[in-house]
């Protein structure tokens, strides 16, 4: 096990690599449920709505075998499931076109075409060309996302009335849910700081019990705590259904909705899909101490593959799109650092086929102060990049501002190397610029055009 996840050559350990597998599940768990509800609420172009035990089945399903196969191929400690912002294109951009059979189709389609340029190595290529001082701050934009995310989770922060965003749901903290939150934010911070072993996963664990035992006592409207109510489940164990598994349609959505709405939906997973998991993979994999001093992580030949294959099991599936999911940056907060994470992430979310009832119990209050102390840790990322020179400053700014306040890694991602490319060319440097660079910047254009793109032929 050792020689085959290189622990001691990454410093790691069988316990330490438990510890980060277990958190890492426990802070992405809520796609369990959260999936089905955004799949299952959205109709196809007939009317037809997927079943919410069954998508519950098949998210788990395509979790389980994509977070274990990156963990035994790609050695990364990395957890996969189906993407938030890729499965409300599916359900709100491509199902109201075609059928969700011929969704799912498009969404094999998009893991296909990302295994293509994995293994022809363009996708390595893109992301080596990316300017290190770049992927700093997609580490950076990455933590502050997941902090963004956190603390809407808890209701800490919600959208305002007068602002963008306020302080909770009224301007002001209240309710039992955002004390919970506090509480258990407040708890890891303390663990964490006194090198207590497993701060994060034990903060989550009382917290989850805290709010069971807050949620049983006081009266609260469900609605406060997020997708998952903190319950006692009325049972144990439930038998999966897996009756969605194999529904695709590969080329029907081209006939159905036609060639240009299915080529924009199909452009639109490909791209998201690509550069979401890109800021993921070199972010986490920062954190973790895997990247050299280059900035290239190791084995991302094989990594980048498997996510692209996991884009097709997902697919498959009819899950939506899998991932790799932002939420690793808590495992590797809480030591991960190999590929037997994922394992473990993966063996996790197994066993949840058979105890879907105790994977609804850690609401978001619980798990939330794991992603907002994380999120301080990767900050420290921000220390890479030369703030002196305004010429990687600046597209470095954009990239850590835009990825939590429009709430896309890619969009962050774009920004940062549309500002970085035509900055250097402003400056006579283009001839700098890899051409590999220039073709990216020039998708990223279209990406945010993509609009306006599609009305010229629609």
């Amino acid at each position: 096990m050792d020689r085959f996840f290189e622990l001691t050559a990454r410093g790691s350990s069988v316990g330490q690599e438990v510890r980060g597998g277990l958190t890492t599940f426990m802070a992405m768990a809520y796609i369990i449920l959260l999936n089905p509800i955004i799949l299952g609420g959205a109709a196809d172009v007939t009317g037809a709505k997927l079943s919410i035990p069954q998508l519950t089945t098949s998210t788990i399903i395509a979790a389980a075998v994509s977070t274990i196969l990156i963990g035994l191929v790609g050695n990364a400690p990395f957890g996969v499931a189906a993407g938030l912002g890729l499965n409300a294109v599916v359900a709100y951009q491509a199902a109201p076109h075609m059928t969700w059979a011929q969704a799912m189709g498009l969404v094999v389609l998009e893991g296909l075409v990302i295994v293509l340029l994995a293994v022809s190595g363009a996708r390595r290529l893109i992301m080596n060309a990316i300017p290190l001082a770049l992927k700093h701050a997609i580490s950076v934009g990455i933590g502050m996302f997941i902090t963004l995310i956190g603390l809407v989770d808890a209701g800490f922060v919600a959208k305002g009335t007068g602002t963008p965003v306020q302080l909770g749901a009224t301007g002001h903290l209240t309710g039992w849910p955002v004390a919970v939150f506090c509480f258990g934010l407040l708890l890891v911070i303390v663990l964490s700081v006194r090198k207590i072993r497993g701060a994060i996963l034990i903060g989550i664990v009382v917290t989850a019990v805290l709010a069971i035992a807050v949620n049983s006592l006081a009266t609260i409207n469900p609605a406060s705590w997020g997708v998952v109510v903190p319950r006692v489940p009325e049972a144990v164990v439930s038998l999966p259904d897996a009756g969605l598994v194999g529904r695709v349609d590969l080329f029907g959505g081209f006939s159905r909705a036609g060639v240009v709405t299915a080529t924009v939906v199909l452009f639109t997973l490909v791209l998201s899909g690509f550069f979401d998991a890109m800021g993921t993979i070199i972010g986490v994999s920062d954190e973790a101490g895997l990247v050299d001093a280059e900035g290239r992580v190791p084995r991302l030949g094989a990594i980048l593959t498997v996510d692209g294959v996991a884009g097709a099991i997902g697919g498959f599936s009819s899950a939506s799109a899998n991932t790799v999911f932002v939420e690793s940056a808590a495992g590797v907060g809480e030591g991960a650092r190999t590929g037997l994470a994922a394992v473990v992430t993966g063996t996790m979310f197994v066993l949840t086929l058979f105890f879907t009832p105790l994977a609804a119990v850690v609401p978001a209050a619980a798990a939330a102060p794991a992603l907002v102390l994380v999120g301080a840790l990767m900050m420290t990322q921000a220390r890479n990049v030369p703030w002196e020179d305004l010429t990687l400053a600046v597209p470095a700014f954009l990239t850590i501002a835009l990825m939590p306040f429009t709430y896309s890694i890619t969009n962050g991602v774009g920004a940062g190397v549309v500002a970085y490319t035509v900055i250097q060319a402003a400056t006579g440097q283009a001839r700098g610029i890899p051409l590999l660079l220039w073709v990216v910047t020039l998708v990223f254009a279209a990406y945010f055009a993509i609009e306006g793109i599609r009305g010229l032929f629609v």
